[in-house]
């Protein structure tokens, strides 16, 4: 195991296409972190950075402490896990396990020990005999990492390994990996846009947008905290409500609704605030915001309500314009579209951002309601 470090890496490609901006990221020996972001965001021109599969344009990578920009994807002590698998199909389980070990000429009773040892870890040794094309698709899974893993690298790279597999493979082999790391804690990168995987998997969180890290925390610190309005709308399912707002004289107001004194400047802002923490009533009352019900969608646990809020008021020169809030409700929870409802903000659970830079505007302020 080992450190992986990215000092001011850079990929820029012919034409100008800046895929990773100035990357600055260490991993700890052991560490499991995950690169979450939209597609087209850069964490997968990272990994295959690190891989030694592309190469940086500028910057320094490091596994070890030892840089990396030069050496060859096999010099670099590391296994990559792909959403294909690429299985050899001609090959046994057993032989697809063994091939990277016989290929450093490994001596063979190591070789066995060694595929054995991980085949029961991953509890797939009851298949080393099947070929791929005899496995389901979360045994075929199971098999790639173990390819990786029993040649025990410096650090373990996975490129959205579940994408392949239906929700509750997912689910399984999600929680295989868990298991997994905690069992051999291996230096591990997992690249997915899916942000229930980025939550449930890893130690930290490195979301990303635009080729730049937006934010690097824990789960906690990621969901509770987010950095700035990207973080906050696409870490979440349903993602944070925010909403334009503005500040008067110390006093929020959300379209017409005018709300209690904030701890805020002047101007406009965006306000915050998570499904499962908007209050919902069935009718409107002062200090709230007022709402209309677009649609109800029961999902067994809970109901999920979607409302419009007018965002501007009657004084503004823009015409009036509605915005789409998501409420968490309990089961069982029912209105008519088109019924007027009221939303209260929690004072402890709403955020300011900056109306232009969309960056929080402390770690966390809220309205004092």
């Amino acid at each position: 195991m080992a450190e992986v470090e990215f000092r001011d890496v850079t990929r820029r490609y012919p034409g100008g296409v800046v895929a990773l901006n100035r990357l600055n990221l260490t991993v700890a020996d052991g560490e499991f972190l995950i690169l979450v972001g939209p597609s087209g965001c850069g964490k997968s021109t990272a990994l295959r950075l690190l891989a030694g599969l592309d190469k940086p344009s500028s910057g320094e990578i490091r596994i070890g402490g030892t840089v990396v920009n030069n050496l060859a994807p096999g010099d670099r002590d590391i296994a990559m896990v792909f959403q294909n698998y690429a299985l050899y199909p001609h090959m046994s389980v057993y032989r697809n396990l063994a091939y990277g070990l016989r290929q450093r000429r490994t001596p063979r009773a190591e070789v066995d020990r060694r595929v054995r040892e991980t085949a029961a870890l991953l509890e797939i040794d009851q298949l080393l005999d099947r070929k791929p094309g005899q496995l389901s698709g979360g045994q075929r899974q199971r098999v790639a990492m173990g390819r990786a893993l029993v040649r025990k690298p410096q650090a373990f790279l996975l490129d959205e390994p579940l994408s392949n597999l239906d929700a509750k493979l997912r689910n399984q082999v999600r929680g295989d990996l868990k298991r997994l790391h905690r069992e051999l804690p291996v230096t591990s990168i997992y690249v997915t846009h899916d942000q229930v995987e980025a939550m449930t998997l890893g130690d930290r969180l490195c979301v990303m947008a635009g080729g730049e890290v937006q934010q690097i925390g824990t789960t906690d610190d990621i969901y509770n905290r987010p950095a700035n309005t990207f973080v906050a709308a696409f870490m979440g399912s349903p993602p944070m409500n925010l909403l334009p707002a503005e500040v008067r004289s110390g006093v929020l107001h959300v379209g017409d609704a005018v709300l209690t004194a904030v701890p805020s400047a002047d101007g406009p802002v965006t306000v915050g605030v998570r499904p499962e923490h908007l209050r919902l009533h069935g009718s409107y009352a002062e200090g709230m915001v007022p709402a209309r019900v677009d649609f109800v969608e029961p999902l067994g646990s809970h109901v999920l309500v979607t409302a419009l809020v007018d965002v501007h008021d009657d004084d503004s020169a823009t015409a009036p314009k509605e915005a789409r809030v998501i409420i968490q409700a309990p089961a069982g929870t029912d209105f008519d579209s088109g019924t007027r409802i009221g939303l209260e903000m929690p004072q402890e659970r709403t955020y300011f951002f900056d109306a232009d830079t969309g960056d929080v505007r402390t770690s966390r302020e809220r309205i004092a309601l």
